[in-house]
């Protein structure tokens, strides 16, 4: 049984509590929070598991063999360095670090000691993601256009941007289903509360094939919307996460390059556009819970020492991303090259 303890348990924390006592190879040890009325709220759910405020009592359990962590972004990189430095594997909430420079060390350091470092992107273990990463590897064509929208009402978070807190959902995704890596970023955005990051941005991530990506994020939006739009040369996706029941659904339709003579009889082809429309299919998707099988996953990759599908590479390519969006919205929308922002790093 692998031991694990909790790090957080303010909103996603206790998300984590419940999969991680039911998971199967492993062990809830403890939960660690510097709030004392959510650890009385876990001893009265969870009585046989320990609670402390004090992390080193965490690091310093031989009981522990895994250390989730649930906090803010901002304390990822030093909770996540003290528990690989004792010994500990890591799963940490997205984003993985602050900075890129932070996430590289966090990746070296889980190299050099052979642990395992697992990052949060919760949506690629989902059914709906797992089966457009199998239908855009399964003959749709060549990938034209990746259109997302993921906006609301709130919450509005003090320390980071809508883009660390949402379009990490959409850069998790995209790095997942499409193998191909962006090269270059532009995001523009804006802040409508004095003295608050950012509140709404549009991402524009550009590749060396003529894929181009967009996220638009909001947390001023009168509804909730999550919806991702995939073209490709053969079929195109709809992906609604709010869909009940048919959150992916593929249609036939595209267009054709139709070769055409010109009106002198001449050789040169010109190249005319035809459209196609055929049916629309729903596929069937796995409606396992998604944090039920990272965690299972997780500690399935303890066990073996294996790697994890979202792993610290995948962490670390969604923060570089991150960090390059964020310059190039301080600059107004100005084309950030990733790698310019690789060798900065």
């Amino acid at each position: 049984m692998i031991g694990i303890a909790v790090v957080g348990y303010g909103y996603w924390g206790p998300n984590l509590v419940r999969n991680i006592s039911e998971a199967a190879g492993a062990h809830l040890v403890s939960v660690c929070d510097l709030n004392v009325e959510r650890l009385a709220a876990v001893k009265s759910r969870y009585p046989a598991i320990t609670i402390t405020d004090k992390f080193e009592e965490v690091l310093a359990d031989p009981r522990v063999d895994a250390i989730a962590i649930a906090t803010p972004v901002s304390t990822h990189f030093k909770l996540a360095m003290q528990a690989m430095m004792a010994g500990k594997h890591v799963f940490v909430e997205k984003p993985m670090a602050s900075t890129t420079d932070e996430a590289a060390r966090m990746v070296e350091e889980a190299t050099r000691r052979r642990l395992v470092l697992a990052v949060d992107h919760t949506f690629v273990h989902t059914g709906a993601v797992r089966k457009m990463r199998e239908l855009v590897e399964g003959g749709l064509g060549d990938m034209y256009y990746y259109d997302s929208v993921r906006v609301n009402l709130g919450l509005f978070q003090h320390d980071v941007s809508v883009i660390w807190d949402l379009a990490v959902h959409d850069l998790s995704i995209l790095d997942h289903v499409v193998q191909e890596r962006p090269v270059a970023v532009s995001a523009t955005g804006m802040s409508h509360v004095l003295g608050e990051p950012e509140n709404i941005a549009y991402l524009t991530l550009f590749f060396d094939s003529k894929l181009i990506a967009h996220v638009h994020v909001n947390w001023l939006a009168p509804v909730k919307v999550r919806r991702t739009l995939i073209g490709c040369s053969n079929k195109m996706i709809v992906y609604d996460d709010l869909e009940p029941s048919e959150k992916i659904k593929v249609y036939d339709k595209g267009i054709t390059m139709c070769p055409n003579s010109d009106a002198y009889g001449e050789k040169v082809h010109q190249m005319m556009v035809g459209y196609r429309s055929g049916d629309m299919w729903a596929p069937k998707l796995d409606m396992t819970e998604a944090l039920k099988r990272e965690l299972d996953q997780f500690v399935e990759c303890v066990e073996q020492n294996s790697r994890p599908i979202a792993d610290g590479q995948a962490g670390l390519r969604v923060v570089r991303i991150l960090e390059a969006a964020s310059r190039s919205l301080a600059q107004r929308g100005r084309i950030i090259e990733l790698e310019e922002a690789r060798r900065i790093a």
